[in-house]
């Protein structure tokens, strides 16, 4: 299907972290290139500019619905949505090219241990997406042990190597194997025998491959020695773009109308995947992908706190997110702007607030 081939250019979970690899080795070096746009303009409270971090999938349905069935207009803001930069969202909201992004909280670890100041104020992801998988036709790999010594789909992110490593050692093996950077599909670099396992995202590539193949066989790092939950992703946004009080009365509004989005999307989720598709026809998004996506996420409830919730909660588990980050931090994954060590492990309650998703409930 032309959708889903266009999709496997650049969603890999492998090309996410590349992004992010690229984009915290630029640090604070574009810093002052978003004067003159929207994000650095007035104190004002009807307008937010949202950056994506892929290219447009279900992680990001609720806005998309906020903007089709007119929550955003019900609030009274307007929305503009970004393409994802290649720099990274993270990169952009700190450097004022927009004013809210989407990411997740070890990505602020690493960003705000090089010295961005990025806070997360909503988050949707409860529960991991993120899977390690081999193709099924390798019998040779029947758990991360047999990891050891093979070739990795990578891009040589520090937080992917711990993560990778840990899981292999936990299943008795040694932690070591080999990389290779798999271009922009990393389906066909698995296939072509270049790589033997890579990372993936459940809720998107694995239904990618239950559509069309290739089968996969895969590993979900929590059931392999690593703590925590390493995608608790959302909004972010930058500390000193909160200062002032219309930045912060736009927010509540982004905010409140994106969970209306979302629960509307949990509740009719057939419904919520043909809005992705027809607000994105851009992206040319298969429609059987959107809708067998958003089929995953309600029944594995990726979203929900606890079984059975008809609503989002946009909360972070901390002891989920901080068990995450001391556990990257002892692997010596994060790295101060000189590239030393830091003194303590990134604390989730510098880089959480929780005040908007709290106030959007009281709405």
């Amino acid at each position: 299907m032309a959708g889903a081939a266009q999709a496997r250019g650049p969603h890999g979970l492998a090309f996410r972290l590349a992004a992010l690899t690229s984009a915290a080795v630029m640090g604070l070096s574009l810093a002052g290139c978003g004067a003159g746009n929207q994000a650095e303009g007035a104190d004002d409270d009807s307008h937010i500019s949202f950056m994506l971090d892929w290219t447009p999938n279900t992680n990001h349905v609720g806005i998309y619905a906020a903007r089709h069935l007119g929550y955003f207009k019900d609030a009274g803001i307007e929305v503009k949505i970004l393409p994802t930069a290649q720099a990274g969202a993270e990169t952009s909201v700190q450097n004022k090219v927009a004013d809210v992004g989407f990411s997740k909280l070890s990505n602020l670890a690493t960003f705000n241990s090089q010295g961005s100041s990025l806070k997360q104020v909503f988050n949707l992801g409860q529960h991991s997406v993120a899977r390690w998988c081999s193709l099924a036709s390798r019998t040779d790999i029947q758990t991360p042990k047999d990891f050891d010594g093979k070739t990795f789909v990578s891009f040589g992110s520090a937080e992917q190597t711990a993560v990778v490593q840990q899981m292999i050692r936990h299943a008795g093996g040694n932690g070591d194997f080999k990389r290779v950077t798999s271009g922009t599909n990393t389906f066909a670099t698995l296939t072509s025998g270049k790589g033997d396992f890579a990372g993936f995202y459940a809720n998107w590539e694995g239904v990618e491959s239950e559509i069309e193949g290739p089968a996969l066989h895969c590993f979900t790092q929590s059931d392999w020695g690593v703590p925590g939950n390493p995608d608790q992703l959302g909004f972010v946004v930058r500390d000193s773009w909160l200062d002032q009080p219309g930045h912060r009365k736009a927010l509540q509004k982004f905010i409140t109308a994106s969970m209306r989005g979302y629960d509307y999307s949990l509740a009719h989720p057939d419904e919520a995947a043909e809005i992705l598709v027809q607000e994105t026809k851009g992206s040319n998004i298969d429609p059987e992908l959107a809708s067998k996506s958003m089929e995953s996420i309600v029944k594995e409830g990726y979203w929900l706190e606890t079984p059975g919730q008809k609503t989002i909660s946009g909360m972070i588990d901390m002891d989920d997110a901080q068990s995450y980050l001391d556990f990257q931090f002892k692997a010596g994954t994060y790295k101060d702007a000189r590239k030393g060590n830091p003194d303590k492990a990134p604390q989730a309650i510098d880089l959480w607030t929780d005040e908007f998703v709290k106030e959007a409930r009281k709405q």
